[in-house]
């Protein structure tokens, strides 16, 4: 019904500032009667982090940064969602207007800036859903102002990871100064110490992941991949948004906005981003493809490069919601065409090929 609905609601969607669209969306959803995840085909479950995924695609975090609908968009058929990102006070990030569509290139540009209401609100509102259903997870960052960004990603750890299924450590917003600044390989080594220790202190189980940026050089992809297998993290979430702007981009106006840049123009760099990432860690870590995911093929190429799961969220901009059925549809179309009945025999088989031309 809500896909249904979607071609007539969308004009009238993008007559409106984008995030005040995007805030109606949210309590459009709160509003959905409850009903859980469907079912899915068996073919799509993935096995990782010690859950049983009913299928690969998943939602990136950004759409629901205060956990307002997790179970909403759970029944919208993603295999899991993807909350916050949460800081541990509340913030209220940049200056409006501060997201941007860039509908000729099926893009979104935003300096959000990491506004959130707060660990507290945010624990508070997983706390009510937990031992429901569905595979929830939550990304976390520090303040703006922090003078302790290592104790920043602890305490939302700590608030956090008993609640959820995973816990993704975000230092590659480009929205925040300075964030970037921890993916330096010291930096890094102690942030994932103290993330795991505050982890373990709070007897939690949640998966600790970590996202990173696909402006990356790779000899500091190199230091990246190498501490995060020694610090123990369970998979790497590639990528975030760019600061780059390709000058294939149509809406030149438009690209002029600082921010970061989401949807297909993003789908290139970050999947050579990815596979670049499976070269160096093979199966020993697994990988989470972001970056440009809007269709099955799309979500395929993710898969081929080295992604055991993928996520997506500008492209519901322009696709809506019935965009995850399509995908899982045609996900399951590739695997008869390849002949496999798992996923897990496709993923990293193009690694070196992607590498090169995604």
């Amino acid at each position: 019904m809500i896909d249904a609905a979607f071609p007539l609601v969308r004009p009238l969607l993008h007559r409106l500032d984008a995030e005040r669209a995007h805030d109606l969306t949210l309590h459009a959803l709160a509003l959905l009667p409850a009903a859980g995840p469907p079912t899915d085909d068996p073919r799509l479950a993935v096995d990782l982090l010690g859950r049983r995924f009913p299928n690969p695609v998943g939602l990136a975090a950004g759409f629901d940064k205060g956990a307002r609908v997790p179970d909403a968009l759970l029944s919208l058929g993603f295999g899991f969602v993807e909350v916050g990102g949460v800081v541990p006070r509340p913030q209220p990030g940049n200056p409006r207007p501060r997201v941007f569509r860039l509908t000729a290139d099926r893009a979104v540009i935003n300096r959000f800036g990491l506004n959130s209401e707060g660990v507290s609100v945010v624990a508070g509102r997983l706390r009510v859903r937990k031992g429901r259903s569905g595979i929830v997870g939550v990304n976390i960052g520090a303040n703006k102002e922090s003078t302790d960004r290592l104790a920043d990603y602890a305490a939302c750890t700590a608030a956090l990871a008993p609640l959820v299924d995973f816990v993704t450590v975000n230092v590659s917003s480009p929205n925040t100064p300075g964030l970037r600044d921890l993916q330096g390989e010291a930096f890094l080594d102690e942030l994932l110490a103290r993330t795991v220790e505050a982890r373990d202190a709070a007897g939690a189980d949640a998966a600790i992941l970590l996202k990173i940026a696909p402006d990356m050089a790779l000899d500091a992809l190199d230091a990246v991949c190498a501490t995060a297998q020694r610090r123990g993290v369970q998979a790497l979430v590639v990528s975030n948004t760019t600061v780059a702007r390709p000058a294939s981009l149509r809406e030149q106006g438009l690209a002029r906005e600082t921010g970061g840049l989401s949807g297909r123009p993003l789908f290139g760099p970050a999947t050579r981003m990815l596979a670049q990432t499976r070269l160096r860690v093979g199966d020993t870590i697994p990988l989470i493809g972001v970056g440009g995911v809007d269709s099955a093929e799309a979500a395929w190429a993710k898969i081929r490069a080295g992604a055991s799961l993928v996520q997506l969220y500008s492209a519901l901009v322009y696709e809506g919601p019935g965009l995850v059925g399509r995908i899982k549809a045609g996900l399951l179309a590739q695997m008869d065409r390849a002949g496999v009945t798992s996923l897990a025999t496709v993923v990293g088989r193009d690694a070196a090929e992607l590498a090169r031309t995604a």
